[in-house]
């Protein structure tokens, strides 16, 4: 019965991945997904051009499972992603689409991640594997990853992987795989170079295009905050500036929704987690007390959250940007409902940009970016508040009760009443924090509010307006160049995924005709070096060492 009110079940889906689906809260597909899925279950190529988040995932993922034939321990879907944090995003999503098949295996496959622990999960011998092309080509070179009875190729963000220039991986990945094989293609654009490669690795291939047709409610307000330093303690400064009577917060693992409740819970604020791995009498109390004001914030999961329909909620807090904008448009669908107005705010790292970016383009209007409170805000709020609390107890008819424990406090002496407010209020002050040290100025607004006190070596700020430490690049160098026709993406593109760092611990990168010079920030992990100590950029390898000038 329940099936049967599942749209997807009109698509051709198996029992299994219907019932999924229901768990996830997905009724209704998207244009992308009702486009794709058909073609791909008949095992024909596709050529879909969407936009990060238009639900193709799901396009791809659905109709590849229900074909994969279980018996058979070797891989037999393939997903290429530009970058790791998409390869784990969709490997997590077909780990949920599978949640009731049994004997299916996917592994995500990544540079930055521990050679070790990979050769383990490919032992096992799944028959999903997503990866970044780098990391693939090295297992393919070790004969550690067979292809060789792959069924379906997914190439995502195939206009991702011309920016950084993956595609000739790409292309060394599919003279490994069989010739008859099931393609399909997803690109955000449609540059030549994408539609050429399509035609020389794709059979008749149905091309979709589908537009977005995201929108949102106009009486959400929405706002962005540029990460600096720990997540958490800029979570606590935004909370200390609302009445936390009614705020989802959500994150992107299960793990986060314990670790950021447990916080909360420190500082005092009446939270809890929901996740899907509570079982559904707890979930449905947590949900309970939420909905009737015992509890004032949710930290919750996009999965634990579908279905979540309260009218109160009065912020929502993206602590991990949704990498799919859809739900981005789901998550901040919570608040601003019935006629009431909403705000949201999304918190964005420096890497996170360009799905930034990808939102803004979905919502067709920009997200209006705030810095982070400062002590001078925070104290006048607080006292603020604080004032109002003292005016609405002046009005208590309850206050004669309390005359008798001011002659208790000392009965010999006789206090001076402004002696005795200020004692209490210093008091107070141990619990509500009402004066805070200032440590920061607000003298240079291109800094977030930031400057280091005197002891702290002062920050610049670099032509990519990262903020690093001015003693804390050094000089490497490689053996590729101008040349090699080695480019800067091609260098970022591939430190990024096969090392396992950020974009801000790069640094300027000076290409020669021969070789190059690159900053690196000392603050890499020395396992995340040595990653790097022999590098492949544009399937070439080259070693990268330290380099001092003459």
């Amino acid at each position: 019965m329940i099936a049967s009110k599942n749209l997807f079940s009109t698509l051709g889906l198996n029992n299994f991945l219907i019932k999924s689906l229901n768990y996830l809260g997905y009724m209704k597909p998207s244009p992308i997904q009702r486009a794709c899925i058909p073609y791909l279950l008949s095992k024909k190529d596709v050529l879909g051009v969407a936009q990060t988040g238009s639900g193709k995932t799901a396009a791809f993922a659905l109709p590849l499972l229900q074909n994969i034939v279980l018996y058979l321990k070797y891989p037999q879907i393939l997903v290429l992603t530009p970058t790791r944090e998409l390869s784990i995003q969709i490997s997590t999503s077909f780990v949920e689409f599978a949640k009731y098949i049994k004997g299916i295996k996917i592994l995500p496959i990544y540079g930055g991640q521990k050679y070790e622990t990979q050769l383990l999960a490919l032992k096992k011998r799944p028959q999903v594997v997503v990866g970044t092309p780098g990391r693939l080509i090295d297992h393919l070179k070790r004969n550690t990853l067979n292809l060789s009875q792959l069924q379906s190729l997914v190439i995502d963000e195939a206009d991702e992987m011309l920016k950084m220039g993956f595609i000739e991986d790409v292309e060394n990945i599919i003279l490994k795989i069989p010739v008859k094989h099931q393609t399909a293609l997803f690109s955000a654009t449609m540059p030549e170079t994408i539609r050429n490669i399509s035609k020389n690795i794709m059979y008749h291939p149905k091309e979709i295009i589908v537009h977005s047709n995201v929108i949102t409610k106009p009486n959400i307000y929405q706002n962005y905050w540029m990460v600096h330093g720990r997540k958490t303690n800029g979570l606590i400064k935004f909370l200390e500036l609302e009445d936390c009577s009614s705020i989802i917060i959500f994150v992107r693992t299960k793990s986060a929704t314990l670790e950021v409740s447990e916080i909360l819970l420190k500082h005092g604020y009446n939270s809890s987690a929901l996740n899907g791995d509570m079982n559904q009498i707890l979930r449905e109390d947590t949900l309970k007390k939420f909905k009737n004001g015992q509890l004032n914030i949710l930290i919750a999961t996009d999965v634990a959250s579908r279905g979540l329909d309260i009218d109160r909620v009065s912020l929502v807090i993206n602590y991990d940007i949704p990498i799919d904008s859809e739900s981005y448009i789901h998550r901040i669908g919570r608040t601003g409902r019935a006629g009431r107005m909403g705000r949201a705010l999304l918190f964005v790292e420096r890497r996170e940009i360009r799905f930034l970016k990808n939102i803004e383009h979905m919502l067709k209007k920009p997200i209006i970016e705030i810095k982070l409170p400062n002590s001078q805000l925070l104290m006048k709020y607080k006292l603020d508040r604080f004032y109002l609390q003292i005016i609405n107890h002046l009005n208590n008819n309850n206050l004669y009760k309390y005359r008798n424990l001011l002659k208790k406090l000392c009965p010999n002496k006789k206090f001076n009443i402004e002696i005795l407010s200020l004692v209490l209020l210093k008091i107070s002050q141990k619990i509500l924090q009402l004066i805070i040290p200032i440590k920061y100025t607000n003298k240079n607004k291109n800094f977030n509010n930031i400057k280091k006190l005197k002891n702290i070596k002062k920050i610049t700020c670099d032509k990519k307006k990262n903020y690093r430490l001015n003693d804390t690049m050094r000089d490497y160098r490689i053996q590729l160049g101008k040349n090699d026709g080695i480019e800067v993406r091609h260098i970022v593109g591939a430190f990024l995924n096969e090392g396992n760092i950020s974009n801000y611990h790069i640094g300027n990168i000076q290409i020669f005709s021969n070789y190059t010079i690159i900053e690196l920030s000392t603050n890499i992990p020395k396992n995340n070096l040595n990653d790097l100590s022999r590098i492949r950029i544009l399937n070439k390898f080259t070693y990268l060492e330290r380099y001092k000038k003459k």
